[in-house]
């Protein structure tokens, strides 16, 4: 891999990113809609900060914290569900991309 761009785990964040972004875009609770972006933003900007690093142990640290960052998106998802903020197919949709990028992140945190 030569480019962070060229990574399943950014372009699935990538895509975790945009749903995230179309389903809170209208959201009048703006401290929710604010923080549910920052952390799926974080995902994706930590996997591409730590892919710029000197050396798999930096790339490592930046993983480490894009994947907290994916359980907190998984963490608002629960609540936005339970605030009734989104449908549940949405919601079952961006929860299982969420969870996806958290399994591949845990693999290349592995390999590395």
């Amino acid at each position: 891999m030569k480019r962070f761009e060229d990574s399943i785990v950014w372009q699935k964040s990538k895509s975790l990113n945009i749903g995230v972004y179309k389903t809170f875009k209208d959201s009048r609770d703006f401290g929710f809609r604010d923080q549910i972006q920052r952390a799926a933003v974080s995902v994706m900007n930590n996997i591409s900060e730590g892919f710029e690093r000197d050396g798999n142990k930096e790339f490592r640290k930046f993983l480490f914290i894009a994947k907290g960052s994916a359980g907190e998106v998984r963490s608002m998802l629960i609540l936005a569900r339970e605030l009734d903020y989104i449908s549940p197919t949405n919601y079952r949709a961006l929860y299982n991309l969420a969870e996806e990028v958290s399994k591949l992140l845990a693999a290349l945190i592995k390999k590395l």
